[in-house]
């Protein structure tokens, strides 16, 4: 879970960075158009706190953290079943994600444009936030495991 945590946190920065989306694509993220398609209503979706005079969206980022956790946990625990996963320090399991969910689930969900038509910006920034995203979850997840060991 701190795994999970601490990737979303890479994961937002990475964003910032290298916003994937348009601001008016923006208007609603694919985490709140999922919701809104589940009926929960924009009202909700769209809710915000105020920090430092910024409007942030909370719905987004309780989506956001339960999606890295529920992923960092699935991973932390997948990896010692099946190794290969690890490969890249879980680079390649980042770029598999990015492709099922960016490339395949969204879309066909019709959360986002079909793949062909997404600006090469949102590609670029997905993938490699996918990348960032997921070694960042081997990488903590592992130092922990590893202290433990130490530990026992």
């Amino acid at each position: 879970m701190v795994a999970g945590f601490l990737s979303g946190l890479v994961k937002l920065g990475w964003e910032d960075l290298l916003p994937p989306r348009t601001p008016d694509r923006d208007a609603t993220n694919p985490p709140q158009a999922m919701l809104e398609k589940f009926g929960v209503p924009a009202s909700v979706t769209h809710s915000t706190y105020t920090y430092s005079d910024q409007k942030l969206p909370w719905v987004s980022y309780l989506i956001h953290f339960g999606f890295s956790t529920t992923f960092a946990v699935g991973y932390s625990v997948l990896q010692h079943v099946t190794p290969p996963i690890r490969w890249g320090h879980g680079a390649i399991a980042g770029l598999g994600l990015w492709s099922a969910f960016h490339l395949g689930i969204l879309p066909m969900m019709q959360l986002t444009p079909a793949a062909k038509d997404l600006p090469a910006e949102e590609q670029f920034s997905e993938a490699l936030g996918h990348i960032a995203w997921m070694s960042t979850i081997d990488l903590v997840s592992n130092a922990l495991y590893q202290g433990k060991q130490l530990n026992k």
